[in-house]
């Protein structure tokens, strides 16, 4: 018999990381709150496929994202999308979790502004055999569902769950929504700082900002 534990869902939490920041660490932690998962798997970006190529490698990327999340007990790094040759996508890894994990809910962790532009993505339907896809917004801000695409919206009307328990029980299929509190940081903003030599603290972990101002990272030299 399955262990209690092993039935949680599992969030799954990709990105380019460049560099990881509070924003990140803020959504997957209140995510394991609101949606009852057992811990979120951290997948840093390899070579991203949909965006351009971001400024340090992913050895780097995956480093920072590494020390951001010690002493989690609720976040794991995967490094599988780093080690492996070719461009990153997101149905690929989740077919490989989905043979590790068999009919454990996997939750496709996605801010608002990722998911309105999901049908840009490499076989987006088939995300839905794989994993439930849990949307963040900000308080108040629910998903417009006027601003998405034809059918994203009808993909949304007919896979919307209100009560996230019901997750539990089911592997993949559905979309649930839930508030994050809002902290405006962005990765742009980080790397514009170290840029200019002023400095990110408060908006990444200080183990991360060591990390960077001793590789050097984000500097023009």
């Amino acid at each position: 018999m399955r262990s209690e534990a092993a039935k949680k869902p599992l969030g799954i939490f990709g990105g380019t990381f460049d560099p990881v920041h509070f924003g990140h660490l803020r959504l997957a932690e209140e995510a394991v709150d609101r949606l009852g998962l057992q811990s979120v798997r951290w997948i840093p970006a390899g070579q991203p496929a949909l965006r351009g190529a971001p400024r340090v490698g992913p050895r780097q990327r995956l480093d920072m994202v590494r020390l951001a999340i010690a002493g989690n007990p609720r976040f794991e790094l995967d490094a599988a999308e780093v080690d492996a040759p070719g461009p990153s996508y997101t149905v690929p890894t989740l077919e490989r979790l989905r043979q590790s994990e068999a009919d454990r809910p996997l939750l496709l962790l996605l801010g608002n502004d990722a998911f309105t532009h999901l049908t840009g993505w490499y076989r987006w339907e088939r995300l839905f055999e794989l994993a439930h896809i849990a949307v963040a917004h900000r308080p108040g801000c629910p998903i417009d569902r006027e601003r998405l695409p034809t059918e994203l919206a009808t993909a949304f009307r007919q896979r919307w769950r209100e009560n996230t328990g019901e997750l539990a029980g089911i592997p993949a299929g559905c979309i649930v929504t839930f508030t994050t509190t809002p902290l405006d940081i962005s990765a742009t903003q980080i790397r514009a700082l170290l840029q200019k030599g002023a400095s990110p603290r408060y908006l990444t972990p200080e183990n991360v900002i060591a990390h960077i101002h001793e590789h050097h990272y984000y500097t023009e030299n």
